[in-house]
């Protein structure tokens, strides 16, 4: 883990771990609409399951000289656009690292890793038996 220092004025050092930079990365991709989940390995899934959320899942952090370059995997809802969910969390990604850490987010590399799909309508509650309202199409939010 590379940690970012960034020198301010000679008040001392302030270090940024990849981290940090991963879940404010994740946090903001979460917020798309279409984005189902971030994909990430075995033993984060695992974790997951135990009950331990990582909000780092699924995001690589690289220092690029005094920029970021980070990749996300993420899973998709069906029914979206793929190419604008992507470009809504590469908007969404950089202005989130740039505004709260104010570094320069090279590249936002997305990959998505799968697609989830559900169908409502097959689902009932427990105990009510009343099945769940329909699956309305909704678009995805503009950062």
């Amino acid at each position: 883990m590379t940690e970012i220092k960034i020198d301010t004025e000679g008040a001392g050092r302030v270090k940024i771990a990849d981290d940090v930079i991963a879940i404010i990365a994740g946090t903001a991709a979460l917020e798309i609409e279409g984005v189902a989940c971030m994909a990430g390995n075995l033993t984060g899934d695992i974790a997951q399951i135990l009950g331990r959320r990582n909000l780092s899942k699924g995001v690589n952090v690289e220092m690029v000289g005094g920029d970021v370059k980070v990749t996300l995997s993420l899973l998709s809802k069906f029914g979206y656009k793929l190419q604008e969910i992507s470009e809504a969390v590469q908007r969404r990604v950089k202005t989130a690292i740039e505004n709260m850490l104010g570094l320069n987010a090279q590249e936002i590399n997305i990959i998505i890793a799968g697609i989830l799909y559900y169908n409502n309508e097959e689902k009932e509650l427990k105990g009510d038996k009343k099945p769940l309202p329909k699956k309305t199409k909704l678009r995805y939010n503009e950062p």
